[in-house]
């Protein structure tokens, strides 16, 4: 009953948290109590009505993005779904995808990898997907020069695993799990330019605890600090920092009155050399397979863009020439210090089907039946889609 209410009555949510079950950290506004995901996440562990709670917002969001969202973006002369990409809405030059967003379709949890089986490939076509490694820890690498890390790139180690030992001052042969997945953290962390705070609030460690990892990364991996420290330096001076391929983002950030916004702005620095470097190897990449698809006279096709992911339907019989096209283009559209690399999967998830979305539903409908009777046969409301100029009642 509780979680009903919490489903249905979302104004009366921080009440039931942090009055009837006296949970901490309760923050009252105009608006009532502030139940984001971040203050839920430092919760989890207070009482079990969280989890539920996310898990129910979670299942409710993929129900309406994902599931409802798409089927009205299904073309009705294709039947087929098709995203507008853009290359100059992000200041850090990747694509953009919207009208649907196709980038943002959840990978990381069952339910996500579920609801990507709604997309299928025509008749006698399979999906193969190129999937940059790690490209802007070998970006990094690069421009910063950082000896370590050229290393364990050309000798094709794990960088994590490197990190974490030199880190903690331990074997490669005997760094555990969790030591890898904090330098894990550390590693992507600092392409962002994290803070110890962002670093504890990540790894849920104390403050201490993650500055010191973050000192002692930098201080093994003195090449990136430098890099790190210069193209803050050039920033203030220039007003601005370049990618590889001289593409400038100027930062008036950088020379704001207000603290923050100066530490935001020398994050957008250290970040746009790197992150906006790896846009600009992928556009390229995309441009030379589309290129070479051509000159070849294949069928195959590039249809969707994923960041460092390129996602192509190739014809079941081009799909050997396929794969070594992308695998000579990616890895070869630029010369660096360290090997681009890419992995190739293939599969057969592609175009979307009205039977494949009404069973997703199915399964968020049994899952929202677990916390508020949602799926109940007095309170489930059919949603009303015209198909092929057919009325589809889910």
């Amino acid at each position: 009953a509780l979680i009903t209410r919490i489903g249905y009555i979302q104004l009366i949510e921080g009440e039931i948290l942090f009055e009837k079950l006296q949970l901490p950290m309760g923050k009252k506004n105009k608006k009532g109590y502030s139940t984001g995901v971040e203050v839920l996440e430092k919760l989890k562990d207070v009482h079990p009505i969280i989890e539920k709670l996310l898990e129910y917002r979670q299942i409710g969001k993929l129900n309406s993005t994902y599931v409802e969202g798409l089927i009205p973006c299904i073309n009705e002369n294709t039947h087929k779904i098709h995203s507008s990409f853009h290359q100059t809405v992000t200041a850090t030059g990747r694509i953009s995808s919207t009208d649907p967003n196709l980038q943002n379709i959840p990978t990381r949890n069952e339910l996500g990898k579920n609801l990507r089986k709604v997309f299928i490939p025509e008749y006698n076509k399979t999906f193969i997907d190129a999937d940059y490694s790690q490209i802007e820890l070998r970006v990094l690498a690069h421009i910063s020069n950082d000896e370590h890390m050229i290393d364990a790139f050309n000798k094709d180690e794990d960088i994590h695993k490197q990190v974490a030992s030199k880190v903690f001052d331990t074997p490669m042969d005997e760094v555990t799990k969790e030591q890898r997945t904090r330098a894990k953290a550390v590693n992507f962390g600092i392409v962002y330019g994290i803070s110890d705070f962002g670093l504890s609030e990540q790894l849920k460690i104390p403050r201490k605890e993650a500055k010191q990892y973050i000192e002692q990364y930098l201080s093994k991996y003195q090449g990136i600090k430098q890099f790190m420290e210069d193209i803050v330096e050039t920033a203030k001076t220039e007003g601005y920092v370049e990618t590889l391929f001289h593409r400038r983002r100027y930062i008036p950030e950088i020379k704001s009155n207000n603290y923050m916004v100066r530490q935001f702005g020398s994050r957008i620095a250290m970040n746009t050399p790197i992150q906006g470097t790896a846009a600009d190897i992928m556009k390229l990449a995309m441009i030379n397979v589309y290129k070479e698809l051509q000159n070849k006279n294949l069928k195959s096709k590039i249809i969707l863009q994923v960041h460092d992911e390129l996602l192509i339907e190739a014809v079941e019989e081009e799909k050997e020439q396929v794969e070594k096209i992308l695998k000579q283009e990616m890895e070869n559209v630029i010369k660096l210090k360290v090997p681009l690399k890419i992995d190739i999967e293939e599969n057969r998830q592609g175009q979307i089907t009205i039977e494949n979305l009404k069973r997703i539903r199915e399964i968020l409908l049994s899952f929202e039946a677990q916390y508020d009777g949602i799926a109940n046969k007095k309170g489930k409301k059919l949603i009303k889609y015209k198909y092929k100029n057919e009325r589809i009642d889910l």
